[in-house]
């Protein structure tokens, strides 16, 4: 639905002082207020794609929709969101699952290295999974009661470390800070994994606490300085990083006028259209420029490394949670991992978005 349409149709049921059930924001009377937390800041990885569809949610129902936006957990402390946006204490949210380990157990099926390429195809993929597989819409809507708005992720996350790695025996002992699922993909090639919290990472790295980092996204990463102590930020052929989803309220949602439904839906696969190879590749390009200008040494794994590495990482990482996620919670694994499987040969291949070091590659052609 264009804009232009949605103020139309608005307008008509506007002077009957009804929508869809709802006294409609004519004027004099207050818009549809949303609520929405981030538990990271403004700038962070998919904080561009959020903010672009909240500012184009307000413009596009011609302000009949005004949306609050509290960046950097200023209402709820990090991994308080879902239960939050459950009980409505806020209406729309940024989950990214390995806060919520116990909560989304279908979910984290999708947390997972070296099984694609791009970033961009990541949210087609989620999003066909979440459309085909029951217990995932089920795991948000029934158990939660969230819908997910759209899948979204953290990009690229590139090994970052104080000194240059080459292949899994140069990780051989050293201490990676890791988020999520990245720890097991640092134990699995010989680091030590080591839990920290973000704002926690400078200091460790620059006491010699930390070798290194894995599981930052490449624009958290440059966002922190953690280039200024651990320099080398390299690929090692493990694909996207942490798929995460923007969820609303379920009440909230049914709530809406249709005209409203519809242009949160429009917006939402101009997001998978799009929007977010666009807006990301903008974004990282930038911060590209910034990482060359502060002297990251950009680094990527051989060929044979990087083989290496997937064959010590999959099967084994998925096969571990269809061995222990996924039967301890009566979850058909094997069933979402072909449904998975089936949607990444549909869309890895059609992926944009390029990687930092790509980019920088292209700068410096």
């Amino acid at each position: 639905m264009k804009r232009r349409t949605f103020i139309k149709t608005a307008g008509v049921f506007a002077g009957a002082g009804v929508l869809g059930g709802l006294s409609f924001p004519a004027i004099g009377q207050q818009p549809i207020r949303l609520k929405f937390e981030s538990y990271v800041t403004e700038t962070a990885g998919p904080s561009w794609i959020d903010r672009w569809f909240l500012d184009q949610l307000e413009e596009r129902t011609d302000g009949a929709v005004d949306v609050s936006r509290y960046w950097a957990s200023s209402l709820n402390r990090v991994g308080e969101h879902l239960p939050a946006v459950r009980d409505r204490t806020i209406d729309i949210t940024l989950i990214s699952p390995g806060y919520y380990q116990a909560d989304v157990p279908v979910t984290r099926g999708l947390e997972w290295y070296f099984r694609m390429q791009r970033a961009d195809s990541l949210l087609d993929v989620c999003r066909d999974v979440y459309e085909e597989f029951d217990p995932l819409r089920a795991e948000w809507e029934d158990r939660h009661n969230a819908k997910v708005l759209y899948w979204t992720n953290w990009n690229y996350a590139p090994m970052i470390t104080r000194e240059e790695v080459n292949s899994a025996k140069d990780l051989e002992g050293l201490r990676i800070r890791g988020y999520g699922v990245a720890n097991d993909v640092i134990e699995r090639l010989g680091g030590t994994g080591v839990p920290m919290a973000a704002p926690e990472v400078y200091t460790a790295l620059e006491r010699g606490v930390l070798d290194g980092v894995y599981g930052f996204d490449f624009i958290t990463g440059i966002s922190y300085k953690l280039h200024e102590i651990a320099p080398h930020f390299t690929n090692i052929g493990d694909g996207p990083h942490a798929p995460s989803a923007i969820v609303i309220n379920t009440q909230v949602w049914e709530s809406f006028p249709d005209e409203v439904k519809a242009v949160c839906n429009e917006l939402v696969q101009e997001i998978y259209d799009e929007q977010y190879s666009k807006i990301m590749t903008e974004v990282l390009a930038d911060y590209t420029d910034k990482a060359l200008d502060e002297g990251v040494q950009f680094n990527i794994w051989s060929d044979q490394a990087q083989a290496e590495a997937k064959e010590i990482v999959q099967p084994a990482q998925v096969q571990h949670w269809i061995e222990t996620i996924a039967k301890s919670n009566n979850i058909d694994g094997e069933k979402m991992q072909e449904v998975i499987a089936r949607a990444i040969e549909r869309h890895d291949g059609s992926g944009v978005l390029l990687r930092p070091e790509e980019i920088a590659a292209q700068k410096n052609s």
